[in-house]
């Protein structure tokens, strides 16, 4: 077993990587409750949050020799999370859902540009492919928003 260094630790996304068989859905989920709090109680935090972590994820992944992106580092999860985030203000549980959905599909299938990001390799291609699927899902987010506000802010 390996030990639970400090790096580990945050790569882990707080150890959330390291529950249940899906450990980028997990992480996924944990950033996704960690972004609501950040927009109910103080929303300038998310992007400071989104940018710091995505520091502290080049570390992190660098710090456990992850070359490649095993699935137990989520700390691109959080960070990826967060982005799609970004375009709501106050949002709904619809919002919330439908950032996470976005979120994920993107992740996992990695059309085009999210495929290119991953192939950089090292920490930066761990952290870069989420950074991408979490813009292209701000960007579609940002629009379905413009479109029906009612239904992505809560009331």
């Amino acid at each position: 077993m390996t030990a639970m260094t400090p790096a580990r630790f945050l790569a882990s996304g707080f150890g959330s990587g390291l529950i249940g068989p899906a450990p980028g859905t997990m992480g996924s989920f944990v950033a996704l409750l960690m972004g609501w709090a950040m927009l109910e109680f103080a929303p300038p935090l998310l992007p400071i949050a989104a940018a710091l972590f995505y520091l502290i994820g080049l570390w992190a992944v660098r710090a456990c020799g992850a070359e490649e992106d095993p699935g137990w580092v989520v700390i691109d999860e959080f960070v990826g999370m967060w982005i799609a985030m970004l375009p709501l203000a106050a949002p709904s549980p619809v919002g919330l859902g439908v950032a996470f959905v976005l979120f994920r599909v993107f992740d996992i299938v990695k059309p085009g540009p999210i495929r290119t990001a991953e192939r950089m390799g090292g920490a930066q291609g761990v952290m870069a492919d989420d950074v991408v699927a979490g813009a292209v899902a701000a960007l579609l987010l940002f629009m379905a928003r413009t479109g029906w506000p009612a239904i992505f802010d809560a009331s």
